[in-house]
């Protein structure tokens, strides 16, 4: 199942969660309403949401509480990104400027407070002691996972399990948590249960090893960003681990510079490091093995459009271009 197929599938329930999700954006204050506005609409793929309905749908989920769910979860995302870019003094996502750009580091930070706030308002309307453990669980991890990530940037020492555990708090928590909850409100077994949020942890991780490898390869225009990014953030990613790894002396030592001084000065020289050492090609390996083992945990659902859908997105993780 291709991922127009897997979005076909949804489209309705993502329009209601669209609905909701502006509803809930609600705000007697201006500047809250233009800025989470700008930053939910700001042409995201949306991926979160829809996992969690899909796994809901899945494990045979037939109410209305997935979608209030999906919501939460696009919120506590959106609220991730307004504080990622500005601990990244970043200007471009999705190809548009981003929120902090825009209208300041300090009305970003106050408007993503606010949206976890009103991620943890609906949260009581699902009134699941489980579900708000699981969630402000999650919320607490990837915040442990933003000071991991600050904590090794322009760090040459980072190890590639260093930079896995950051990998898994920050990105793949939340995708733990999206497959997670849908086999909680469907009250599977404990079991059940564990297998989904496995799923959910090796996806995130496949995709956020993909998008290490197109920040090396992919064109500005495609990924909404540009090229060498976190390189010139200082941002140890996998690839650039690697080289240090396993390339030449010169290899190595050119990328702990790049990284310990950050900016964009090295970069024809780090990607031409990066593709000599098949940098790219090892990642890409990891995350297809992330793939395969985020789709072996799947075993024990019903055969369903909606199944088949999960193991769709756990394929194209790997084969994006964007």
């Amino acid at each position: 199942m291709n991922i127009e197929q897997i979005k076909s599938l949804i489209v309705d329930d993502m329009h209601t969660v669209d609905v909701l999700i502006q509803q809930r954006l609600a705000s007697d204050v201006v500047l809250v309403n233009q800025l989470s506005h700008y930053i939910v609409n700001s042409g995201g793929k949306r991926l979160r949401p829809q996992l969690s309905l899909l796994a809901s749908r899945a494990c045979g989920y037939e109410g209305d509480l997935h979608y209030t769910l999906a919501a939460i979860i696009e919120f506590i995302h959106t609220a991730t990104l307004l504080h990622d870019d500005v601990v990244d003094e970043s200007k471009m996502r999705r190809g548009r400027e981003t929120a902090n750009a825009l209208f300041g580091n300090a009305a970003s930070v106050l408007v993503g407070d606010f949206l976890y706030s009103r991620a943890f308002e609906m949260m009581v309307d699902l009134d699941s002691m489980k579900i708000m453990q699981i969630l402000a669980e999650t919320t607490n991890v990837i915040a442990e996972g933003e000071v991991m990530q600050l904590m090794n940037c322009h760090d040459p020492e980072t190890t590639e399990q260093r930079y896995l555990d950051v990998i898994h708090a920050k990105t793949a928590k939340l995708f733990e948590a999206a497959t997670r909850l849908g086999a909680v409100l469907c009250r599977r077994s404990e079991q059940e249960e564990q297998a989904m949020a496995a799923y959910g942890m090796h996806l995130g991780t496949a995709f956020q090893l993909i998008d290490d490898v197109l920040d090396y390869s992919s064109s500005s225009k495609e990924l909404g960003k540009n090229v060498g990014d976190d390189l010139a953030e200082g941002k140890p990613t996998l690839p650039l681990i690697y080289v240090m790894r396993n390339g030449t002396r010169a290899q190595s030592d050119l990328v702990k510079k790049a990284i310990e001084e950050g900016g964009l000065e090295y970069i024809d020289d780090v990607l031409n490091a990066i593709h000599e050492t098949g940098a790219i090609e090892y990642t890409e390996r990891t995350a297809q093995q992330e793939s395969e083992l985020a789709i072996q945990q799947l075993v024990f659902l019903e055969q369903s459009q909606f199944k088949e859908a999960l193991t769709g997105l756990a394929e194209f993780s790997v084969h994006r271009h964007y």
